[in-house]
């Protein structure tokens, strides 16, 4: 293989401003596109039924209960050391010659190639299952119905970018306990609101599959360097959490018009095992 898993293990004693000033290489962030990406979250949440106060409660309570100095006793999950892990995972992400975002269909023999130096992955949820055990996993971005898959990643102390939204609440006050007893790994928090909050970002998209997208786009990673493995937009993949079949369907085209905002698309290399 041309890489190698490394563990995760993240230090917070670089100055905040060289490590944003590094991130400043890429492409400008289009504010304007943001701004469409995170409009789109109101269309979802009409098209579903789902409220906005349902979200906002959610976001607010997990930022709440991450803001005091050590939550659940894990200092490196305070606000200045998850400010610290978005600029490190910025960096990274920028520097790298290739990211392969991971969706649900991965097909995990796909992934077991020989990669170009450098290669990190981005996982969306329990499609980090599907990368290697050496491949240099980057982050996962989850809503936390990845199963058993998300406590094995947390045990390696891969970074974990939680999504707060209106029917996960449940999901993030059991698995926050589990994981600061287990793993401990970094954090970095978003949400679904228009409202900026401390502590959380918005940056933009729907699915974890898109908002893993969104998140490169919100770093100023170059669509050039990034690529998709296991996006199906016409059936569920193996790595995907426990759903409503139907309703995750239409949350799949809802994806594909955030990826199409984004100039993405997949290679189509999805798991032959459905």
């Amino acid at each position: 293989m041309g890489w190698a898993y490394r563990p995760r293990i993240m230090k917070f004693n670089i100055p905040m401003g060289l490590l944003l000033e590094a991130s400043v290489g890429a492409k400008a962030m289009d504010e304007g596109a943001l701004k469409r990406l995170i409009a789109i979250q109101d269309e979802v949440r009409q098209a579903f039924g789902w409220t906005l106060a349902d979200d906002e409660a959610s976001a607010r309570d997990l930022i709440q209960t991450m803001s005091v100095t050590e939550p659940y006793g894990v200092a490196h999950w305070s606000l200045s050391a998850r400010e610290a892990t978005l600029a490190q995972l910025k960096e990274r992400l920028i520097q790298a010659p290739l990211v392969v975002l991971v969706g649900a269909a991965a097909s995990s023999e796909f992934l077991k190639q020989d990669w170009p130096n450098g290669t990190v992955f981005v996982a969306a949820d329990g499609a980090v299952g599907a990368c290697p055990d050496d491949a240099d996993v980057a982050c996962v971005v989850t809503d936390l119905d990845g199963a058993e898959h998300l406590n094995k990643a947390a045990l390696r102390s891969i970074p974990m970018v939680i999504h707060a939204h209106g029917d996960n609440l449940s999901a993030w006050q059991r698995l926050l306990p589990l994981w600061a007893e287990q793993g401990q790994p970094p954090l970095i928090l978003t949400h679904q609101i228009p409202s900026e909050l401390e502590g959380a970002t918005n940056v933009g998209g729907f699915t974890d599959g898109d908002r893993a997208a969104c998140l490169l786009d919100w770093c100023g990673v170059n669509s050039a360097n990034i690529q998709l493995v296991g996006y199906s937009t016409d059936h569920l993949g193996r790595w995907s959490g426990t759903t409503n079949k139907e309703q995750k369907l239409e949350k799949l085209q809802w994806m594909q018009r955030i990826l199409s905002m984004l100039q993405l698309s997949s290679n189509g290399h999805d798991d032959d095992e459905q």
